[in-house]
């Protein structure tokens, strides 16, 4: 019996220890991949490929040639911490002595180790130490490096979402970075408040575009998010003129519009810190009306005060926000460029808004050097 149950624990013993590898490997694999865990399994394998290669360039040179070493020295420099890069290093250095001498002197014929690849190896092996250490410093691995700004990219998306809106109103929102690029500093945030009667949402422009301006727009989009709705209407932008002065930013000024719809009755309020006018086309006369309130750019200076203007959106009324991008280009002043857009947009009178915030940037501004936003509500007949 005893012998019996020892060889049925065996076998248990057995398929645990291997459970116990495979979970073992499999975490340190994603922990690796996720730039969290240690760098040994690349260091060995980048360690066992120097002398693989060595074999192969004292076998026949001419097919591997000892500037290959260039390749694990290039491969560690973007899997490597610094330190295990150095060895690595060592290892590529002993290898082209062996070559060297194995060869014999470069002027006896061609495949040797000449001094340019020794000097190739020697820069790739720099640029590699530089890209390590740069890294290091920031503390985000080249694995992980794509995922966080799509990350990033994807939480200013989402934070831009506007919400859904009760039956017989149409809302949409078209963005468009500089230069094609996946981050902008312009940015949308909204919310339905008051139990749902009102519809605030914020179109902010921050100072500079794309990528330089996309990691304050994503902190000033979280902050803005933060205080939509926590405060009255006429108590925002104070709030956020203070948040951006508190960031003591080189370029720490943004334009920013605040809407306040009602949703049952139509009636609005639009504040403005710097911003274009909002355009409003009263469908009764087939006109559209510019918005403009009055306030001082965000981050400017403390004690700023924003001036509210009101209006209403009756059936078949449309408002459109915009940032300058949109309008505003080096050879046109702002005026031509609403001149074009409201042009642009009595196109869609008579078939309906939906859809038109994007190829309205298309037809307005597609080749803009700049950030261009649209945000446009109808109220159907």
């Amino acid at each position: 019996m005893a012998r019996r149950a020892g060889a049925e624990t065996y076998p248990a013993r057995l398929r645990k220890s291997a459970h116990r590898v495979r979970s073992t490997l499999r975490r340190s694999g994603v922990d690796y991949f996720r730039g969290d865990g240690s760098d040994w399994i690349a260091l060995a394998g980048l360690m066992l490929l120097v002398p693989a290669i060595t074999c192969g360039t004292l076998i026949d040179p001419v097919w591997c040639a000892p500037t290959m070493l260039v390749l694990p020295i290039v491969a560690g420099g973007l899997l490597l911490r610094p330190a295990s890069l150095l060895g690595l290093y060592a290892a590529a250095a002993a290898a082209l002595i062996v070559e060297s001498v194995w060869l014999g002197p470069y002027e006896d014929g061609p495949a040797r180790v000449t001094p340019g690849t020794v000097l190739t190896v020697a820069a790739c092996g720099f640029f590699g130490l530089i890209l390590a250490q740069f890294r290091a410093r920031v503390g985000v691995p080249w694995r992980r490096g794509g995922t966080m700004l799509f990350d990033l990219r994807e939480r200013i998306r989402v934070q831009s979402a506007l919400p859904r809106l009760p039956q017989g109103w149409h809302r949409e929102m078209a963005l468009r970075p500089a230069g094609g690029q996946s981050f902008s500093g312009d940015f949308v945030v909204a919310a339905r408040t008051h139990g749902g009667r009102t519809l605030e949402a914020v179109l902010t422009d921050v100072s500079g575009k794309g990528m330089d301006a996309g990691s304050r727009a994503l902190l000033l989009s979280g902050a803005f998010g933060g205080l939509l709705g926590s405060l009255p209407p006429h108590g925002f932008l104070p709030a956020a003129n203070g948040y951006l002065l508190r960031q003591d930013w080189d370029e720490g000024f943004a334009t920013s519009i605040h809407l306040v719809l009602d949703l049952e009755t139509g009636d609005y309020e639009i504040l403005s810190a710097g911003h274009p006018p909002a355009l409003q086309l009263h469908a009764g006369s087939g006109q559209w009306e510019e918005k403009a309130a009055e306030g001082p750019l965000l981050g400017v200076y403390d004690g700023a005060e924003f001036d509210a203007v009101k209006g209403h959106l009756a059936p078949g009324d449309v408002l459109m926000l915009f940032t300058d991008g949109l309008v505003e280009a080096s050879d046109r002043d702002i005026a031509e460029g609403i001149d074009r857009l409201t042009g642009e947009a009595d196109r869609y009178v008579s078939t309906g808004f939906e859809g038109a915030a994007w190829h309205l940037i298309e037809a307005c501004a597609k080749d803009v050097n700049d950030d261009r936003a649209l945000l446009l509500l109808s109220r159907k007949s």
